[in-house]
């Protein structure tokens, strides 16, 4: 989308006259267009839909529904999580008759969409994220999302298998449960390759900072460090850093492996067209959404990149059996005995979360051999 309808998105309700009599136009929204096949459906992406990382994730997935019978995409890219999301939302429903929108970032969520839910209680949205909870938000909404720490402790068995220094690391945006789920998935799954292997952690404090993730990763391998992933928004420098220094390379959110195809040796995904799939055959057929969406490989929310050329036959084997169990709903990434990074248990030797019940709140502490700073 150009940046001058991007600019007229965001300026049309200004225009108090154009809103009112846009808004009054019967049949652009309202559940009637759930009881029809067509469909307008739109999708706002905090950045470019080319970052190789979580906004092109959702846009791969918007991709997959736009090929659906009926269904009419409208998308809005580089909207920051501020008020002008809610006037993207306002025109998608009154310029184009979008009746399901989905506001992909986090940060759009409160109070932005949930304003529009209030304001337009015929239209649904459905955000990516934890937040929904029942009682408390509008009906009209919902969230989606999908365990992909087990991904990231795939990344770990990857890693584990590749590294030489036994020194892996990982760049974060904020120390936040779901970062620091993913932190603690990474090490474990590396640890259950070789016991001794620690995790270097460097939190950047925001979700896309170019120079901050550049200047992350070559201090983790300044100290050492001979593989790393990552949880920012795009992980494009990370992975183009990382691998120009020489370090092999875990993926995150979409397939950077074309960015580094020597050094990259898998990679967690997001698998949204499964997700988005679902929730427009039930808008489609006038069924009710799903307020609380979640999943993990087994039910295709999550999938893995190719192994690349850096990871051993030893790896690969440990990577498959690891993946099969995965698939299965079986593997467990969070289990006793475990300890945090200052020596306090936090899973007794008889526990172990099921993977379809993990309590992020729970994961809000690095585990033992995990090593955290801040650049």
């Amino acid at each position: 989308m150009t940046n001058r309808l991007s600019m007229n998105r965001r300026q049309f309700l200004q225009t108090s006259a154009v809103g009112l009599a846009a808004s009054a136009v019967p049949g652009l929204m309202g559940s009637t267009a759930f009881a029809q096949e067509a469909l307008t459906v739109g999708f706002i992406y905090v950045g470019p839909k080319d970052d190789y990382g979580y906004n092109q994730a959702h846009a791969e997935g918007a991709a997959v529904i736009k090929a659906m019978p009926g269904i009419t995409l409208v998308e809005e890219e580089n909207v920051p999580e501020t008020v002008d999301v809610q006037k993207t939302m306002e025109s998608m429903i009154n310029l184009d008759g979008a009746s399901l929108i989905f506001p992909t970032s986090f940060g759009y969520f409160d109070p932005h969409m949930l304003a529009m839910a209030a304001k337009y209680p015929d239209t649904q949205f459905r955000h990516c994220g934890g937040l929904w909870q029942e009682g408390k938000h509008p009906a009209n909404t919902g969230s989606y999302f999908g365990y992909i720490h087990q991904g990231q402790y795939l990344n770990g068995i990857a890693a584990g298998h590749a590294s030489k220094s036994k020194k892996i690391g990982f760049v974060a945006a904020k120390p936040i449960p779901q970062v620091l789920q993913n932190v603690n998935a990474f090490l474990l799954g590396a640890r259950s390759v070789d016991p001794a292997i620690t995790c270097q952690v460097i939190f950047t404090g925001e979700w896309s900072l170019a120079i901050k993730e550049a200047e992350a990763t070559n201090a983790l391998v300044d100290q050492g460090v001979d593989v790393i992933t990552c949880h920012v928004d795009s992980p494009k420098v990370v992975v183009e850093t990382a691998a120009g220094r020489g370090a092999f390379v875990c993926g995150y959110h979409a397939n950077q492996s074309p960015l580094a195809p020597e050094k990259y040796l898998t990679g967690a995904e997001w698998a949204w067209g499964k997700v988005y799939t679902d929730f427009i055959t039930k808008a489609q057929a006038g069924e009710k959404l799903g307020n609380f969406v979640r999943g993990g490989l087994k039910d295709g929310f999550v999938k893995m990149s190719p192994l690349g050329p850096g990871v051993p036959e030893a790896g690969r084997k440990a990577f498959e059996a690891a993946h099969a169990e995965a698939l299965t709903g079986k593997l467990s990434v969070f289990k006793g005995p475990l300890k945090d990074n200052k020596g306090n248990a936090v899973i007794p030797a008889d526990k172990a979360y099921a993977e379809d019940a993990i309590d992020l709140e729970s994961m809000a502490y690095l585990v033992e051999g995990v090593v955290g700073s801040t650049s």
